[in-house]
């Protein structure tokens, strides 16, 4: 006879075929005033190697030539070669090649005329980088390798500043965004950081400028203010890689160091945003919470909290946001290339507070890995902070080639929220806990907004455990809600 629970653990692993409790809330009404235009973008994901017989000339070219290199013609053998390279490095997917990030950038111009700030959840670089870069240069020097992976951020960011011009553009930094390899990053003084800092921190406001590029080339973060016409909103971006149950030094070995400073940083931060009376947008990249899909053959062996595996290797980060809901208004993240909504609950994760639960979004890829390409265009309460509403810009192919790029749908429209706020996302999650037969509207079309990422039919079958995965951060509170037993 199949039990509760290894039909929940068999509907996880379903859904990796392709790759609950209610969230308490203050009830409170969505505020008033005007909106301002914002751009999230995430997981871009450039391949500066998608056509490996130009690549001694990106090496011995400027960033500033890329472009003219990367959109001449392609080699009479670009496609085999691209396919053995990929091979060799057992890559799953393609990734962004510069005609996608052409595709991309006119539609980032199209839709971002009006925006005030744009905000950028890592991983600029491309999956196996390390791997492709040497496969073409064999026994390079970590100096070359380190120019080469500067020049593609250069290039990638130098995009986004001709797309979306004039306006400050917030960055993190994603795992596959280093010079060492994926999930690696010096645990100080990184040189990788220190050659990017200038570049993705020269957009910001002049008056955060150098104090964000000396964080985040020594460290990994920063903090700024968003600029006008936004009122003491602060913006904390920390590369989130050195809380991941993978990081290593560029050794190769774990070191807990960096992460402890980092949340002594963040807990800084925090509290003198609350001294100055400030809001706070938290931008990173690894989301805190169950890695569903991984965590699916396990858990249909054992069905415990040992057999849930986390993004995280401790709920520390999570768990402070939690306990500062009540000036943390949106935390933003990628890594999982899909369009998802969580909370964090600080009855989950910051037992004893009062705080309401922290809204979070997971931005959408640029990367066609997963799904269609797609990023977002925000409309954020310029008096509050509050994530008012936003639209889903998705392309109509994944090449970019001959793409056109759509509103796929619009967060107020699909599930009648009037913003994306404590209340309203709670409120939205646990409406779709409580609908296991996805018998309500809401539910129907979030199966809907998400069927290019998931098919529809295992999204379904493994319902409960992924909208577990909304509002239940730590693997304990997980495993009881998917299994069964909340």
């Amino acid at each position: 006879m199949t039990t509760a629970r290894q039909l929940a653990a068999a509907t996880l692993l379903c859904l990796t075929a392709v790759l609950h409790a209610q969230t308490k809330s203050r009830r409170v009404a969505a505020p008033a005033g005007s909106t301002v235009s914002a751009i999230f973008i995430s997981d871009i994901h450039l391949d500066p190697f998608a056509d490996p017989a130009k690549f001694p000339q990106l090496v011995a070219a400027p960033a500033s030539a890329w472009g003219t290199i990367l959109g001449s013609n392609d080699s009479p053998t670009r496609a085999i070669d691209y396919s053995n390279l990929a091979k060799s490095c057992r890559e799953l997917g393609t990734d962004t090649d510069d005609r996608l990030w052409q595709s991309t950038l006119a539609a980032l111009r199209a839709n971002s005329r009006a925006a005030r700030f744009a905000t950028v959840n890592g991983d600029l670089l491309a999956h196996s980088f390390d791997c492709k870069y040497r496969k073409l240069a064999p026994k390079p020097t970590a100096e070359e390798y380190l120019a080469f992976t500067v020049k593609t951020v250069e290039y990638v960011v130098s995009g986004l500043r001709s797309a979306i011009p004039g306006v400050p553009i917030y960055f993190a930094l994603g795992n596959n965004d280093t010079a060492c390899a994926d999930y690696q990053l010096g645990a100080s003084q990184d040189p990788f950081l220190a050659a990017v800092a200038p570049i993705l921190t020269g957009t910001l406001p002049a008056s955060a400028r150098e104090s964000a590029r000396v964080g985040l080339a020594t460290a990994g973060h920063y903090s700024a203010l968003l600029p006008a016409p936004f009122v003491r909103t602060r913006v904390i971006s920390l590369d989130d890689i050195y809380f991941s149950y993978r990081y290593t030094n560029c050794a190769g070995q774990p070191d807990p160091a960096p992460a402890a400073s980092q949340l002594d940083w963040l807990n800084m931060q925090l509290a003198a945003a609350r001294q100055h009376h400030e809001r706070v947008w938290f931008v990173g990249h690894i989301p805190p919470g169950v890695n569903v899909y991984a965590s699916a053959r396990t858990l249909i062996r054992a069905c415990s909290a040992k057999s849930v595996q986390p993004f995280l290797s401790s709920d520390s980060l999570a768990g402070t946001l939690a306990a500062n809901g009540d000036i943390v208004r949106l935390a933003l993240f990628g890594h999982t290339h899909s369009d998802e909504i969580r909370v964090l609950s600080p009855d989950d994760l910051a037992p004893g507070k009062a705080e309401p639960p922290v809204p979070a979004k997971i931005i959408p890829p640029i990367t066609p890995i997963n799904g269609l390409p797609s990023f977002l265009v925000a409309k954020v309460h310029s008096a509050t902070a509050t994530l008012a509403d936003y639209t889903v810009i998705q392309s109509s192919n994944a090449s970019g080639i001959g793409a056109s790029w759509n509103p796929s749908y619009t967060y107020s429209e699909r599930y009648h929220k009037r913003a994306f706020d404590s209340a309203s996302v709670s409120s939205l999650i646990h409406d779709f806990q409580a609908d296991p037969g996805l018998t309500t509207p809401a539910s129907q079309a979030y199966i809907s907004s998400h069927a290019t990422q998931v098919p529809a039919a295992l999204l379904q079958l493994a319902w409960r455990p992924y909208t577990c995965a909304m509002s239940h951060t730590t693997s304990k509170s997980f495993a009881a809600c998917a299994c069964g037993e909340q």
